[in-house]
């Protein structure tokens, strides 16, 4: 397994909203800590999406929007790449987890909120379809948010389908996860979004480090019933930053 990751991303000076969690100092620093001193994670620099790849799921007006803000165009064009390098590295059998920041899964065609700027998963799989190395996508996203930007990018694509698993608890969480895998149809690729911020002394309130070891699991097995075992995440949410590196850990070895 890969992570992905450019230190510009540890910039926090991008946001033009002064209540951005996403773009917290810091946020990432305990992340990558974690991933480096766990010693079996090689890192993988990004490049920027290009603009002909942010219109595969952007209007021109959202993506000429965000270009009249250079700061925040440079910091998630190259979140975008960070998405794309990861769904690369998943194409050729290695699972990638890219740490990225701003995150996309609110981010549609023509809008974006919830500290979203590109709908970074959209953007790779749409990229991957173009490019003609898959026609069916799978995405499971995590967070604690319906990633409504995500399945708006892909609208007009029946054969990519975005499961946001849910429960009230843990437990139900967890089996709801598995139940709906077990479901799942056949897909080319696996991507997750993989949000943190059910965590317990998180916005969620329900998820320990432990359910996210499970839930990569859950997703790993399911890639491996697809028997190609093509894979990859994107961080979305989490903002419970003195936790957050050992949870994206615990993600990442049950995904890996």
């Amino acid at each position: 397994m890969r992570v992905v990751f450019h230190e510009a991303f540890h910039g926090s000076d991008y946001s033009p909203d002064p209540y951005d969690n996403a773009a917290e100092p810091g946020r990432l620093v305990g992340i990558m800590e974690t991933l480096r001193k766990e010693g079996r994670y090689p890192v993988e620099t990004p490049s920027p999406a290009s603009r002909a790849d942010l219109l595969l799921g952007h209007s021109e007006e959202h993506v000429a929007a965000v270009e009249a803000q250079p700061r925040l165009y440079a910091m998630a064009s190259l979140a975008a790449g960070g998405a794309l390098l990861a769904a690369d590295l998943a194409m050729r059998g290695e699972p990638a987890f890219a740490c990225v920041r701003p995150p996309g899964h609110h981010a549609s065609r023509a809008s974006a909120w919830g500290h979203c700027t590109f709908s970074n998963v959209a953007l790779a799989l749409l990229k991957l379809r173009a490019s003609g190395a898959i026609r069916s996508a799978f995405v499971v996203d995590f967070d604690q948010h319906t990633g409504d930007g995500t399945m708006d990018a892909l609208r007009g694509w029946p054969e990519a389908q975005v499961l946001n698993p849910y429960g009230d608890n843990a437990a139900d969480y967890l089996r709801n996860l598995e139940e709906r895998l077990a479901q799942a149809p056949e897909a080319d690729i696996l991507a997750v979004s993989a949000g943190f911020d059910a965590y317990i002394h998180d916005l969620g309130r329900k998820l320990g480090t432990a359910d996210y070891f499970a839930i990569g699991r859950l997703l790993q097995g399911y890639a491996i019933r697809l028997r190609h075992q093509r894979r990859f995440a994107v961080l979305e949410g989490g903002y419970f930053i003195p936790d957050l590196g050992r949870n994206v850990l615990a993600f990442c070895r049950g995904f890996e």
